[in-house]
């Protein structure tokens, strides 16, 4: 076996948000959600890779009319940290011009990353640009960021798993880990 499908396999590291955990509190959002925008036919934006499973099932909680797109934004290039430089990899497929948004976001952390895409959403003149975020990392705050609807404020470590990978490994894994140093060497 590969050493690459070794570490796919190999348990990353303690399980911080058991899979039960995560789906009750993104039921949760989803209520939330679903409430407050139940007229509005909100645009959910997810941003890529790392909300795509918190979204999908989010989404699935809402019994609401509303649309979903995705932005590709990339801070990391494939360290545990954040290099500090936000790129846009992939845009909008749609304008959200007079339109609810909802930023979909796996982890807020510096906060840089989702400053910057808030700042470059609100140019596109919606109605309103709110923030869902699964993970808060408030320690490691930077910029000041307002999140609307928060699922977890976790530790300052590295997690994987729902989502979130490292160096494309662990999306897949159905809890939220924090990602063994031994793991990431």
């Amino acid at each position: 076996m590969s050493a690459i499908l070794r570490a796919a396999a190999a348990p990353p590291g303690r399980v911080l948000i058991n899979e039960e955990e995560l789906r009750a509190r993104v039921g949760e959002l989803g209520a939330s959600l679903a409430r407050d925008y139940a007229r509005d036919n909100p645009v959910l934006v997810g941003v890529l890779k790392g909300a795509l499973v918190f979204m999908a099932d989010l989404v699935r909680a809402m019994p609401i009319a509303l649309t979903i797109d995705f932005i590709a934004l990339s801070s990391y290039a494939g360290g545990t940290r954040s290099s500090g430089v936000v790129k846009l990899a992939a845009d909008l497929s749609m304008p959200i011009e007079d339109r609810h948004v909802v930023i979909v976001e796996d982890i807020i952390d510096t906060g840089r990353t989702v400053s910057y895409l808030k700042r470059n959403l609100e140019t596109r003149h919606p109605r309103s640009v709110r923030l869902c975020a699964l993970l808060d990392k408030i320690e490691r705050r930077d910029v000041d960021v307002e999140i609307d609807y928060l699922g977890f404020t976790i530790p300052n470590l590295f997690v994987v798993g729902y989502g979130l990978d490292h160096v494309g490994l662990y999306r897949n894994l159905p809890y939220i880990a924090a990602l063994d140093s031994a793991t990431s060497a």
